[in-house]
């Protein structure tokens, strides 16, 4: 019995040691910190375990793994697939910085339409946890920046869906000034808030 117990609060000390986990304000969206190891090579650190992040929270199956290449300015999103084909994504950026942005468009829940940011960087190694059901998108705010994202459904494009990332309703700051952000055509005709029928 005295054995278990041990064993399992080591294996909890453990899982404490190797990563923190943040709620935020909506429900569902986490902020991992993992544990860095410096030492004079430089730096290791594990940036996904299936069972101790499922321990956290994030009950997502990851089937594809993706990663974009930035310079300052850019603004990407605001984007989601639509049932059947619904993603949670677990991001991160693995060279520069970033504004990384989830809005909630959860029909029922209490924080509809309201949105949440994190900075993530090479610097901090933070990693953000969307689940389905949100709108995604981030800024760069570094000279360049790596993004990396999993995603827990394959890309369909006919699924395709997404939100106006300047929409005023929303009022996402994106900390990048409007006439320093490069945006793509696709993601200037997104609908707004207003007009959009959330499929979730």
């Amino acid at each position: 019995m005295y054995v278990k117990k041990i064993t399992t609060f080591a294996l909890d000390l453990l899982f404490y040691l190797i990563m923190n986990v943040i709620k935020t304000p909506i429900d569902g969206l986490l902020i991992i910190e993992p544990r860095v190891f410096h030492d004079a090579r430089g730096y290791f650190v594990e940036t996904y375990n299936e069972q101790r992040y499922r321990e956290a929270g994030v009950d997502a199956m990851f089937v594809q793994d993706n990663q974009s290449c930035s310079t300052y300015g850019v603004v990407r999103g605001l984007h989601f697939q639509k049932p059947p084909y619904t993603q949670a994504k677990l991001v991160s950026c693995t060279k520069g910085r970033v504004l990384d942005v989830a809005v909630d468009l959860r029909i029922g829940s209490p924080t509809y339409g309201k949105w949440f940011s994190v900075e993530l960087s090479e610097e901090n190694h933070r990693q953000f946890y969307i689940p389905r059901g949100f709108a995604h998108g981030f800024s760069v705010l570094s000279e360049q920046a790596v993004f990396t994202y999993k995603c827990d459904n394959l890309y369909h494009p006919e699924a395709e869906g997404g939100l106006l990332l300047s929409d005023p309703d929303v009022a996402i700051d994106w900390q990048v000034p409007e006439d320093k952000r490069v945006i793509s055509e696709k993601d200037t005709k997104h609908p707004l808030f207003k007009d959009l029928v959330s499929p979730f």
